[in-house]
């Protein structure tokens, strides 16, 4: 499937990729922002953290420390 055409493209996959893990896991934003707080990211709130996964643009911080959050032990490109 490849990467992404351009950043849009990307910025989507992103945003469907983790509203999918999110799903997956049961856990809401405001869960997420929650669980952040316990892995170094303090100060995210339910709206700044749905804001960003709808966005599907966020720092590479955010992202790990939400894949962290989630227990995900690995991400395959293909997956997104």
């Amino acid at each position: 499937m490849g990467l992404a055409k351009d950043e849009a493209e990307l910025r989507d996959r992103m945003s469907r990729f983790l509203r999918a893990e999110l799903k997956r896991a049961g856990v809401t934003y405001a869960g997420l922002a929650d669980r952040l707080a316990k892995h170094g990211l303090m100060g995210e709130t339910e709206i700044s953290v749905k804001n960003k996964i709808i966005r599907g643009a966020y720092s590479a911080t955010f992202l790990m420390a939400t894949l962290a959050a989630l227990e995900m032990e690995g991400v395959r490109l293909e997956d997104i």
